[in-house]
Formats: structure tokens, C-alpha cells, sequence
């Protein structure tokens, strides 16, 4: 197994191994592990770098890895000597097989092993823009584990699997954008018999997300010296300059970290906003180009968040506009051949300006994280499931909790029926 300790990254004390919260500050806790030394087991998918995840054993049937390549079509487009691309998506061709055709599919498995682990009975919530619930499902699903997704109204088409989805399975849609799915989870999570995933303060999420960096590094054989993707909390950047200290660590691979480039959507652009020194846009998610980058609260400012991230690797934050985003789409799709989802194409915007500007050297290596695509390759080849919803949250704010769980119990019930 691999084993760890998880530390706050404020104070340094020890916390209980499924913790989410330090007890002594609001700051990330960040997992700790025995080996030092990056290793590759003869394990399937994500589960090769066992050593560096939170979890005692591998989840059986879920756990796809991304597909780490050196780019030409791209790379000849935008100039650059040394692009490497990570595929998080269904591309037979390159032998990447993620069946939700998202990275989403890498913070699942290893969080849903680690709340079997607790083996405490309760219903696992997860909220959800549609991405990382249609990534729960297909893992809950492998195991039966109970679940309730709360996701909002436009997220809903998102959410499907390719494999049966399990009967333990509940959705809740909320009319209103991601943050009211998330306070809406929030509180569900808090009542007896229920518990939350804890999003970016689960270290299982994180470190699953992180294996993009390892999956890269050990194609590259070095630390990249910049690092590319879209985000919306900023979770997965967060992930990504983990598990780059954990490399430097290593020091086999170099010991600078990687400059962090989190690409963001205008005008739904917390993120950007915070960086740059501006107060953040109101604006209508739904005018987004891909509205699962927006969320309403990352965690920017607590310790080891994604301020912390920023200043640690001199990184930075792109405003990417719709317009920006389809035209790198349509880039990547023509030069690489394969589809992507709008988020991805927000990131090789954000690498487009980032040459256009000559903040990276032609020369220099680049890691870009793809963190979808390929639906257009399992439509060939799978059938999409679609995850109905159960029960409807018409306000977030005021829908009476208790009401919605007498209600969500009675589907769970009527399922295991």
C-alpha cells in the first residue's frame, strides 16, 4: 500500500487520514508519503502510481490513465519545439480509453475507494457542473456505492456513463449555477447518514488529478518547464504543483517546478480576476463557452490554494474570451485529429497568447493538459447511459433540507427495491 500521512499545510500538525479540515486553521491539508521516489507499478491505469495515492488498495473496473504524447500538428502550428500534450479522454488510437471522456475520471476512483475505506455506511454527495458527477457515477457505479449527485439544471445533459448506472444512484437538479449545487451539497453532506467529498479539500481528488504531472513527466523525463489548463476552482492547478513538489522531491527529474498557466473563461473569471487585482464580473454562466469553469468560490486565498500555487511557480492566470476558445478548438482538432470539450480548448488558447506574447520560449518544454475529448471516438464505439434526475431543488437558498432528504431517501429506498 501506499503509505502517508496528512499534514495541514498551515500549522504542519498531523490530521486523522480522511480528513478535510485541519482543526486548528482553514488551510489544505496535503498528503505526505513514505516512498520519496516516483515509482511505476504494474498496475493498470491511474492505479501505477499507487505509491502516490491516498488509498489502500486499487478500486477494481474504474481508473483509466491519460495518455501523455509528444505533439506535432500543434506544436508546428504554434511554434514549438517540445509540446507535450496529456490526453484525459476515449482515443483508441493513442490507447486512452477514459469512458466519461474527461480528466474528472481521475479524482473518482481514488476518492470513491477511499469512502468505502471509512466503511462507515453513509451516502456519499457529491455536487457537480456535470463533468465530475458523470465521473462519480460510472465509479459508484462499478461498486454499488450509494450516491447522490446534486447538479445544476444546465450540467443535466452532462451526465451520462457508458457503463449501467447503479440503482444506488440519486440526482438532484438545482436551478441555479454550480456554487448553489455546491452550498446545496454542503448542507445535505452535514445531516445524519450523509457525507460530503469534500472537493478541493479532499486530498484523494487532488492527488488523483496530480497524475496527469507524474503521467507527463515520466514520458518527458524531465519536469516540464511550463505547465497548461483550464480550470474552474483551480483544483486541478493545485494538483498539478503537488505533485510537481513531490517530483522535485524525487530529483531525478529536475528540481524547478513547473510555471503554472490556469486558463480561465471571460467573463466568469473568479480566478482571473483575483490575480490580475480586479473585482470579479457579474455575468450569466450560461453565455459561457463551457460553463463548468465557473464556480463562484475557489479557494484562492487559503493556505496551499491557488494563490499559494501562483506565487510558488511564478505562474499566472489567462482571461480566455468564446471566440478566443473556438478558434483554438478548431486549432487543436485540425492539427491534432481528435475532438476535444470546450474547456480543453480554453487551455490551448491560453497556450496560443502565451507564445503570441513570447512567454514561452520556442524551445522550451511545455506540458498541456487536454482535460477532455473523444467523444465523437466513443460514440462509435459505446452506448451513453443518461442519468435521469429524481428530484428537482427549485432554489437552492430555499428549498427546505429536511424535505429533501425525507425525498432522497425515499428514492435510494424505492432504487434498492
Amino acid at each position: 500500500m501506499g503509505e502517508y500521512l496528512v499534514k495541514c499545510t498551515g500549522c504542519g500538525s498531523v490530521q486523522p487520514p480522511h480528513a478535510l479540515h485541519c482543526q486548528n486553521d482553514d488551510a489544505l491539508l496535503r498528503t505526505e508519503y513514505l516512498t520519496r521516489r516516483l515509482t511505476s507499478r504494474d498496475l493498470p491505469g491511474i492505479w501505477r502510481f499507487y505509491d502516490w495515492l491516498p488509498v489502500r488498495r486499487p478500486l477494481e473496473g474504474v481508473g483509466a490513465a491519460p495518455v501523455t504524447y509528444k505533439s506535432q500538428g500543434l506544436a508546428k502550428e504554434l511554434g514549438l519545439r517540445n509540446l507535450y500534450i496529456s490526453f484525459s479522454g476515449y482515443w483508441p488510437d493513442k490507447n486512452a480509453r477514459m469512458t466519461t471522456c474527461s480528466f474528472k475520471d481521475l479524482e473518482a476512483p481514488p476518492t470513491v475507494e477511499r469512502m468505502i475505506e471509512r466503511d462507515d455506511q453513509k451516502v456519499l454527495v457529491v455536487p457537480s457542473a456535470g463533468n465530475t458527477a458523470r465521473a462519480f457515477a460510472e465509479a459508484a457505479s462499478a461498486v454499488d456505492l450509494p450516491l447522490v449527485l446534486v447538479v445544476h439544471s444546465a450540467g443535466l445533459r452532462r451526465l451520462w456513463i457508458t457503463g449501467t448506472p447503479s440503482d444506488s444512484i440519486c440526482v438532484v437538479s438545482v436551478n441555479g449555477d454550480y456554487t448553489e449545487a455546491i452550498d446545496l451539497g454542503a448542507r445535505l453532506s452535514s445531516q445524519p447518514g450523509f457525507v460530503g467529498e469534500g472537493g478541493a479539500r479532499n486530498v484523494a481528488r487532488r492527488d488523483g488529478m496530480g497524475v496527469v504531472m507524474l503521467d507527463g513527466v515520466l514520458t518527458m523525463k524531465t519536469i516540464p518547464k511550463h505547465y497548461f489548463q483550464a480550470v474552474g476552482s483551480g483544483t486541478g492547478g493545485i494538483a498539478a504543483w503537488e505533485a510537481a513538489l513531490r517530483l522535485a522531491g524525487d530529483g531525478r527529474f529536475g528540481t524547478t517546478l513547473p510555471r503554472l498557466h490556469l486558463a480561465q473563461n471571460l467573463p466568469c473569471a473568479p480566478l482571473y480576476s483575483y490575480w490580475s487585482g480586479t473585482k470579479p464580473d457579474l455575468c450569466n454562466f450560461r453565455e459561457m463557452y463551457d460553463d463548468v469553469l465557473y464556480n463562484r468560490k475557489p479557494p484562492y486565498e487559503m493556505k496551499g490554494g491557488v494563490k499559494d500555487a501562483l506565487e510558488n511557480t511564478n505562474g499566472t492566470v489567462y482571461g480566455i474570451t468564446n471566440a478566443e476558445a473556438a478558434e483554438a478548438r478548431k486549432l487543436f482538432e485540425e492539427s491534432e485529429e481528435i475532438d476535444i470539450l470546450p474547456a480543453a480548448a480554453v487551455a490551448v488558447a491560453a497556450l496560443g497568447k502565451a507564445m503570441a506574447t513570447k512567454t514561452v520560449d520556442p524551445k522550451d518544454t511545455v506540458l498541456l493538459n487536454i482535460t477532455g475529448g473523444g467523444i465523437s471516438h466513443l460514440k462509435e464505439e459505446h452506448d451513453q447511459n443518461i442519468l435521469e434526475r429524481d428530484l428537482v431543488a427549485e432554489s437552492a437558498n430555499l428549498v427546505s433540507d429536511l424535505d429533501l432528504l425525507d425525498e432522497i431517501n425515499e428514492v435510494l429506498r424505492r432504487h434498492e427495491a
